[in-house]
């Protein structure tokens, strides 16, 4: 019997499965003793008799036969809480089950808790009224960054190998990067919305946290795909695992070039120093050419955040204004912001900074075949305070949290965060590689040399 969950990744877990190693009920059993044991405060929901009658007859010759499967609270199964880490939707059950999340099923996934994420996902800390604050395994006193933070810190803690997560401005980046994991944002489209999801601003995409970059290849195989339910869903693409490490020489060559600082972020000087070396270390060892670019990409967070509250009050909006006390304040004031100040000019000055986003990622593309950067500009903040407003003792605005991401999930460009080592107090910092759109392999290339040769812990050492 095994007394705690798995250690390495999820791929290998089920090779243990077949093997006859371990169960998938047995792993169950461990991954629910952990939950139950954590002090993370990254699972706020578990289906325990639901997720056991599954286990027990999971077909482990599936690509993840057996392996539990940690949900994102903004995901949808049905029958599950559909809180969306808010006080104001406590009481909502899903009626539909997303297809992302019905296709890991089909795949042999065992769904086995639901994970906590920021309310609506609208900012980079997993912190709510309704549950809390979720604490990063590597430092507790830390976030794991959001809006999948509960995905990310229960994977890094060892609760279980996978959690599905999403990125509408960094939210599967930013926590892979707080909290030691691989996090792919991939081209919008790649993996569908819905059933009967709103598109909003066209920013937001699915994906998942993990510990490798197989897992994360695997969990594409499965999960991409057109699907009519989403009409800007893209085709099908085959051979995501099994064709890890055969671009090397397509990589050859490729035009790099390293901004640390990308899109006028203020990054913290340690950071700068972390991407710079692994950035140089990447570009030898991959054989790519390294150019210098002059093209500045503008900063899109304003936009971003204005179109986003519009998304806000389409979801809010039957429940609107009688649930204005239960949002956290940063909500709240996204929601009114939306009533009173998004008219039509500012629908149009929203969409003239879209064009200005596009047109900078599109010039920087002609330029260049890879952007490296940073994922974060510093390490994972307080888990419980204010959103910060000083990087490594460079004062900024709070959405500089978000201002190296922004501009892919604005653009719809891939973008993967990797882990690449750890500040001086001991917290991961995670290199920002991006993309053209539809590049997602030779970024999980790139991912894979780093991995290979600059091995990273895949599970936190929790204090």
């Amino acid at each position: 019997m095994a007394d705690t969950p798995w250690t390495g990744d999820a791929c290998s877990l089920v090779e243990a499965f077949r093997a006859g190693e371990r169960s998938p009920a047995e792993e169950l059993e461990a991954t629910y003793g952990a939950i139950d044991a954590s002090a993370t405060n990254s699972v706020c929901f578990t289906d325990r008799e639901q997720a056991m009658a599954a286990a027990a007859g999971a077909d482990v010759s599936l690509p993840f036969g057996g392996v539990p499967i940690a949900v994102k609270e903004l995901d949808r199964v049905a029958g599950w809480p559909a809180r969306r880490g808010s006080v104001a939707f406590k009481d909502d059950i899903a009626e539909v089950t997303d297809t992302k999340i019905a296709r890991l099923a089909q795949a042999g996934g065992v769904l086995a808790a639901q994970t906590t994420s920021s309310e609506f996902g609208g900012v980079n800390q997993t912190f709510t009224k309704l549950h809390g604050a979720t604490r990063n395994p590597w430092n507790l006193e830390r976030t794991p960054g959001g809006s999948s933070g509960g995905s990310a810190a229960g994977v890094a803690e060892g609760l279980f190998t996978l959690g599905t997560g999403g990125d509408g401005g960094g939210s599967i980046r930013i926590p892979g990067g707080f909290c030691g994991l691989v996090g792919l944002k991939s081209t919008w489209g790649r993996i569908p919305h819905g059933p009967g999801q709103a598109l909003g601003n066209l920013t937001a995409v699915p994906g998942c946290m993990s510990r490798s970059v197989r897992d994360t290849a695997r969990w594409f195989d499965v999960s991409n795909g057109f699907d009519r339910h989403d009409p800007l869903s893209l085709p099908r693409v085959e051979g995501w695992e099994a064709e890890l490490g055969t671009h090397v020489d397509v990589l050859s060559g490729r035009r790099t070039a390293v901004i640390p600082e990308f899109a006028g972020a203020v990054v913290a000087d340690e950071t700068i120093e972390l991407v710079l070396e692994a950035a140089e270390w990447l570009i030898a060892a991959a054989g790519l050419s390294r150019v210098d670019v002059d093209f500045k990409v503008p900063k899109g967070g304003a936009m971003w955040g204005a179109s986003g509250g519009v998304g806000l009050f389409n979801t809010v909006m039957d429940r609107w204004p009688d649930c204005a006390d239960d949002l956290t304040g940063l909500m709240r004031s996204g929601v009114e912001n939306a009533i009173n100040g998004y008219d039509a000019t500012a629908a149009v000055r929203s969409e003239r900074a879209r064009v200005e986003v596009n047109e900078g990622m599109a010039n920087l593309f002609a330029a260049t075949d890879f952007v490296m950067t940073a994922t974060n500009p510093d390490v994972a903040f307080e888990a419980d305070g204010r959103l910060p407003s000083e990087f490594g003792g460079k004062p900024a605005s709070p959405i500089n949290n978000g201002a190296l991401t922004i501009p892919s999930n604005i653009y719809g460009n891939p973008a993967i965060s990797v882990p690449i080592g750890f500040s001086h107090d001991g917290l991961p910092v995670g290199l920002q590689i991006l993309a053209p759109h539809h590049q997602e392999q030779l970024l999980l290339d790139l991912a894979l040399l780093v991995e290979r040769e600059r091995p990273w812990p895949l599970v936190a050492p929790v204090s």
